[in-house]
């Protein structure tokens, strides 16, 4: 019933470890070929592989792990995918109906644990209800903003026999709004034809609402020369290469962005929600403009932020009928606004504020990016990776021209992130060049997939950012703890090298800036799995960044960004 909901489904990959309260299901799915199990080496990274997976295709993904620890081993994935909302189906064994309650081997409240960090979860205790419950997962996990769900099954259900229904005959009572309101999307679009300074602020679900609602970010944008920034999440939807790109905004977002978010009178929010790696201090928050905040989800809008154009629906129908609408009304904007705002911004790029001081004795990290982008350029590349400095680097340094290109976590944090899904996405694009840029504490936390990789010959490359530091928390340290490195180092770290070689992969470890280029090129023509050890400079910092607590206009820079503008936007140079 299981698999055969799966397949209904069009489920063509699980990830998974099994166990005793799932072996019933694990049975039957020795038992066909339609659907093609990846056996991990740790259940969190089943579900970052899952996540991967969701985010380079755009279906959900599939985790299966059995009771107890199992369950419990996947929260840290399923409250990843919560935050960053990836759609995600769990199915966790249970033990037996009548031995739930009885702290039973293996027993954990998996329903309660995961309630807090799943979109819906189920207890399945009659197997009459159990496809049903299945196909019902798939649309709530896929419909209004994605996320995880779970669906817990007991071993006795597992082994018993009941009626399956097809998810045709499926009738779910979940069905978010879709379609804007017509008149506030009017309103907004009035709004934008008086704007003088005006910015679009994009996340992760212009991406999430699918191909076509990227495609007509890029018409909007391009017809009206508004420019645009993104969160972390939402890179790739507009592409990096476009003339209206300011690059990424927030706590080590770029200059210009930052200050277009403070400075606007019009900023309108597609698909993003305010995070506070983005807003800075809410107080201080883009002061003087008027806001739109476009979300599927209705408890997002004015959560963190009052808006003055709340619109509930998927954006790419209400991109749609915003485009429809301004094309009808004879596609007119502040031109004269728009010219002298485009001049203020064109200063602000004038900092370049991704400067730094470089060397010829060690590699920068910045530099190592720089190369790696300079050399896969143009590749069909899909980019994961760890939480970090090097994660905020990666965003800054590399560039996205197309969505589902990038995949990394952003709610939650979660070190150990990127070599699961980067596992996950190279099952789902086996052809293509899959790189995860890591830092060494990062990687290491769930270094153990590598052997996922190796067995099933997966060619994916970590590139390894090895400062051996944490990088942020040092740096956090530096700046507001009065260089007072608590803990922020390891003094055992492994050769990479052989560890690479242990896991049957191989192994690099540069630390000469003029090898680098060759190094890079060695590891992309080399078609297994990769361990790239990096040696960088080991306090470098990663700028801009802004101070946690402070507006977007008060950004610490590197020394080696030089400009009378950034007096004007109240910037610091250290």
């Amino acid at each position: 019933m299981v698999v055969q909901a799966l397949k209904d489904q069009g489920v063509e990959v699980v990830f998974g470890y099994p166990g005793g309260a799932v072996l019933p299901i694990y049975d039957e799915i020795f038992q066909q070929n339609d659907i093609r199990h990846i056996l991990v080496r740790h259940e969190q990274g089943a579900t970052h592989a899952a996540e991967g997976y969701a985010r380079a295709t755009g279906k959900p993904g599939v985790v299966l792990v059995t009771s107890g620890p199992g369950a419990t081993n996947a929260v840290t994935g399923i409250t990843d995918a919560l935050m960053d909302s990836i759609p995600m189906i769990v199915l966790t064994g249970q033990v037996p109906t009548f031995a739930i309650g009885s702290d039973a081997f293996q027993e954990a409240d998996t329903v309660g644990i995961t309630r807090p960090c799943t979109k819906m979860n189920w207890l399945v205790k009659d197997t009459d209800d159990l496809s049903h419950t299945i196909h019902e997962a798939f649309h709530v996990a896929t419909s209004g903003r994605p996320g995880p769900v779970l669906i817990d099954i007991p071993k006795d259900v597992q082994f018993a026999s009941g009626n399956y229904t097809g998810p045709k005959q499926m009738q779910s009572h979940y069905a978010p709004r879709v379609k804007g309101d017509a008149e506030m999307i009017t309103a907004l679009v009035e709004a934008m034809e008086q704007a003088e300074r005006p910015v679009f602020y994009t996340g992760g679900g212009v991406i999430n609402s699918g191909r076509a609602a990227s495609q007509l970010l890029r018409e909007f944008v391009t017809e009206t020369g508004f420019p645009i920034t993104s969160t972390l999440m939402g890179l790739g939807a507009y592409p990096a290469s476009g003339k209206e790109w300011l690059g990424m905004l927030g706590m080590h977002g770029l200059y210009e962005a930052n200050l277009a978010m403070h400075g606007c009178d019009l900023m309108i929010n597609v698909g993003a929600r305010f995070d506070d790696r983005i807003t800075g201090r809410v107080s201080d928050f883009s002061p003087n403009s008027q806001k739109a905040h476009i979300d599927i989800d209705p408890s997002s809008i004015n959560k963190v932020i009052h808006v003055d154009f709340p619109i509930v629906g998927d954006v790419g129908h209400v991109l749609e009928d915003a485009l429809r609408i301004w094309k009808s009304r004879g596609r007119k904007t502040n031109k004269a606004g728009l010219q002298k705002w485009w001049k203020q911004i064109a200063e602000w790029k004038a900092v370049r504020c991704l400067s730094y001081e470089p060397s010829k004795k060690s590699i920068k990290p910045q530099y190592a990016l720089e190369r790696l982008e300079a050399l896969t350029k143009g590749r069909d590349r899909y980019i994961t990776t760890e939480v970090g400095q090097h994660q905020m680097w990666a965003a800054q340094f590399l560039g996205f021209d197309e969505p589902h290109r990038w995949m990394t976590s952003g709610g939650l944090g979660t070190m150990g992130y990127g070599l699961p899904a980067s596992i996950g996405v190279q099952i789902a694009h086996p052809e293509a060049l899959v790189i995860n840029v890591a830092g060494e504490a990062s990687w290491l936390m769930n270094m153990q997939e590598m052997g996922t990789a190796s067995q099933y010959r997966l060619p994916v490359k970590q590139f390894i950012l090895n400062n051996e530091r944490l990088g942020m928390v040092r740096q956090w340290q530096e700046l507001l703890h009065g260089e007072r490195y608590s803990h922020s180092w390891s003094e055992a770290l492994p050769d990479f090298v052989k560890l690479a070689e242990a896991f049957g992969a191989k192994g690099f470890c540069i630390s000469d800036p003029a090898e680098l280029d060759d190094a890079i090129m060695e590891m992309l023509e080399h078609d297994g799995p990769v361990i790239f050890d990096c040696l960088v400079e080991k306090h470098e910092n990663c700028f801009p960044m802004i101070p946690s607590g402070e507006p977007h206009n008060k950004m610490l820079l590197s020394g080696a960004s030089t400009s009378d503008a950034i007096k004007e936007g109240g910037a610091v140079l250290v």
